[in-house]
């Protein structure tokens, strides 16, 4: 079994490059649904995650409610850095389970769909990377098309990830997405033709 770790900026195309991926038969993992069921109620994750931010972040169900927590860690790097302290490492596991349950299961190929694969050190969970790049003023178009942001919050989102060239030197395969969705989906067929079917 192969197992490809996708990563790219927002904007970058990654879900496109995902999509195609599926598309050709790939398993996915997606790493943001990996994170909610880090902290799903009751678990590890969950009592750290309580214990660290207080009783407040919590619904009526004792789920956590993303949305508070969210505005406490995204004004605050330290906070943000707390809560990846708690939840990156319980995320990695999930991810290991999964992937060898699909090796047993005898998949082919599974893509780790993970826009911080290399910043949260998830990356050793991969065969190899794939990296999805365009230059940052389409990715700016694309997100204040696609979620009617303003282009300051793109561009200071943009600002706050590893910048696309430092990904682009750790991973193994490159993909430009800088082009139409059909030349984009030639590009995921090649490369899908060259590392998983042969």
């Amino acid at each position: 079994m192969l197992v490809i770790g996708l990563t790219g900026g927002i904007g970058s195309g990654k879900s496109t490059v995902a999509g195609f991926l599926k598309e050709l038969g790939a398993e996915i993992i997606d790493m943001d649904k990996v994170g909610h069921q880090a902290y799903e109620p009751h678990t590890e994750g969950w009592e750290e995650v309580v214990k660290e931010f207080g009783k407040e972040i919590l619904l009526p169900d004792n789920s956590i409610d993303r949305k508070k927590l969210g505005a406490i860690v995204f004004g605050d790097p330290q906070a943000l850095a707390r809560l990846n302290h708690i939840l990156h490492p319980r995320m990695y596991e999930i991810a290991e389970q999964q992937i060898e349950s699909h090796n047993k299961r005898g998949t082919r190929a599974l893509v780790l769909d993970a826009a911080i694969l290399f910043e949260a050190g998830w990356h050793p969970l991969a065969d190899e990377v794939w990296v999805a790049v365009a230059p940052e003023e389409v990715a700016v178009q694309r997100i204040v098309a696609r979620n009617g942001l303003k282009e300051e919050q793109v561009r200071a989102r943009i600002q706050s990830q590893m910048p696309p060239e430092e990904k682009a030197k750790r991973a193994q395969v490159i993909i430009d997405t800088n082009c139409n969705l059909e030349e984009v989906r030639q590009k995921v067929i090649r490369l899908w033709n060259q590392r998983v079917m042969v």
